[in-house]
C-alpha cells in the first residue's frame, strides 16, 4: 500500500489519532501524520500534543493511497475547513483511492457530497452532515472505498479493519 495520511487538526481526538497510527504501523503500513496547522506539534481536544511528521505542504498525495481523518471537536471542524485537504480527499475519491474518518470527521465527506448513495456512521448528532449518505448504527461500516467510524469506542475496531481491507485478516489479527 502507497502511503498513508492521517490528519490531524487543532482539537483531534487523540485516542481515535493514536489508535490508527499505531494498528496501521503495527501492521507494517506506511503511515504518515500530517498536520494541516502550519505547524509540525498539534494540540488535540484533551490538550496532548503530537508531533506530525509532515506538514500538509510537504505531503506529496500522488504517492498516497488513504487519507485518513481522526474525530473530535473542534478536530473534525478545522479539517472540514480546510480548502487544500477537502481538494485532495476529492481528487482521491475520482481516483478510486481509499478515504477513511471515524467519529465527527465524516462530515467533512458528507459536505463534499461523497456519501450521496452511500452508507456510513459518524459520532451520534452529526448525522445531519452526511449529506446524501444512509446513516447506520453500527461501529464502522466499509462501502466501497469509504471507510467511516462512529466513535472513540470503535476506534480499535475500526483501524483494524483498515489493516484487513488493505493487507488481509492475518496481518488485522495482530
Amino acid at each position: 500500500m502507497n502511503q498513508i495520511t492521517v490528519h490531524l487538526a487543532e482539537g483531534f481526538e487523540e485516542i481515535e489519532a493514536v489508535t490508527i497510527i499505531d494498528v496501521l504501523r503495527r501492521a507494517g503500513l506506511n503511515v504518515v501524520t500530517v498536520s494541516i496547522t502550519g505547524n509540525r506539534i498539534v494540540k488535540g481536544s484533551h490538550n496532548i500534543e503530537m508531533n506530525a511528521d509532515l506538514l500538509f505542504d510537504e505531503v506529496d498525495y500522488t504517492k498516497g493511497g488513504m487519507i485518513i481523518l481522526p474525530g473530535g471537536m473542534p478536530g473534525s471542524k478545522n479539517l472540514n475547513e480546510h480548502v487544500g485537504l477537502k481538494s485532495q480527499i476529492i481528487e482521491y475519491q475520482k481516483n478510486g483511492k481509499y478515504l477513511a474518518a471515524i467519529c465527527a470527521a465524516p462530515i467533512v465527506f458528507g459536505n463534499l457530497g461523497i456519501l450521496k448513495g452511500k452508507r456510513a456512521v459518524c459520532y451520534p448528532g452529526y448525522e445531519a452532515h452526511l449529506i446524501g449518505a444512509k446513516v447506520l448504527n453500527v461501529p464502522y461500516i466499509v462501502d466501497d472505498l469509504i471507510i467511516t467510524g462512529r466513535g472513540v469506542g470503535t476506534a480499535l475496531k475500526f483501524s483494524l479493519e483498515i489493516v484487513r481491507i488493505l493487507v488481509g485478516e492475518e496481518r488485522a489479527i495482530l
